[in-house]
């Protein structure tokens, strides 16, 4: 009776320790945007990859027979310089990492590099999945391949370190694109949604949510335009900036919790 006794103490303790868990879990913060600056954008431009380095802006763009990588004039959307790829490669994402630009196709299993001063080609890392969105985080190249996965890949030999699976509510989230690696956190596109999560390189869960909803002006949609798809942080003024693929314009924003 005694031994009983003991066992429905210990499983009303375990069960009110777990419900006070769950009760007391983070849910994840949620955030719509306030547009703080507009600039143009090359709306020929299918962007993949957005980054900053050294305060200036890069961004690679794909399709077939358009894809590019670009040094582009913030200010007035221009293209400075400008490096086009074979037509048997689709470009997708990009980041920097040492003073190397690091560029991922979409499945042509190839991760290309490049001297960010000269433009040299240095030659080029195998990609065993799809290429998607690409960051790092100082040490690590992070890429996403449209599921619901991150991988931490090795910059030297793009050898695949650990893995995280992105959950929100305990549920996977697929379709993760564009990345950007912003103090600590990882940014990320759902592509084909207006939605951008923040999510934890640790556990792979979803801290907060970014409704970019009516972003871009109905006004400015055409038949071309495309998904949200470009997210960067210039690191020495702390901005974020947000555009999409055949998009006229990009936006400099800042976060607004909804309550």
């Amino acid at each position: 009776m005694e031994k009983n006794r003991c066992n429905i103490i210990l499983f009303l303790s375990l069960f009110f320790l777990t419900f006070s868990i769950c009760l007391n879990a983070q849910k994840p913060k949620r955030y719509s945007f306030k547009i703080e600056q507009t600039l143009p954008h090359d709306v020929s431009a299918y962007t993949q990859g957005l980054f900053f380095h050294n305060g200036e802006l890069y961004e690679t763009t794909g399709q077939y027979g358009e894809s590019s990588l670009r040094k582009v004039d913030l200010l007035k959307g221009t293209v400075i310089k400008r490096e086009n790829f074979e037509r048997k490669y689709f470009i997708e994402g990009s980041c920097v990492y040492k003073n190397r630009i690091y560029i991922l196709t979409w499945r042509e299993n190839r991760c290309f590099v490049y001297d960010i001063d000269t433009w040299k080609q240095l030659g080029y890392l195998y990609n065993s999945k799809e290429g998607w969105g690409l960051t790092t985080d100082g040490t690590t190249l992070i890429m996403s391949d449209g599921s619901s996965k991150l991988f931490f890949i090795d910059p030297e030999t793009f050898v695949q370190k650990k893995e995280i699976t992105v959950k929100l509510d305990g549920s996977p989230i697929t379709q993760l694109n564009e990345l950007e690696y912003i103090k600590g956190e990882i940014w990320a596109n759902v592509y084909g949604s207006d939605t951008i999560l923040i999510i934890s390189p640790e556990s792979g869960v979803v801290k907060s949510i970014i409704d970019c909803s009516n972003l871009l002006p109905g006004a400015l949609v055409t038949r071309n335009t495309d998904v949200l798809n470009g997210i960067a942080c210039d690191e020495k003024t702390g901005s974020i900036y947000l555009t999409g693929k055949y998009w006229p314009k990009m936006y400099k924003i800042s976060l607004v919790e909804k309550k």
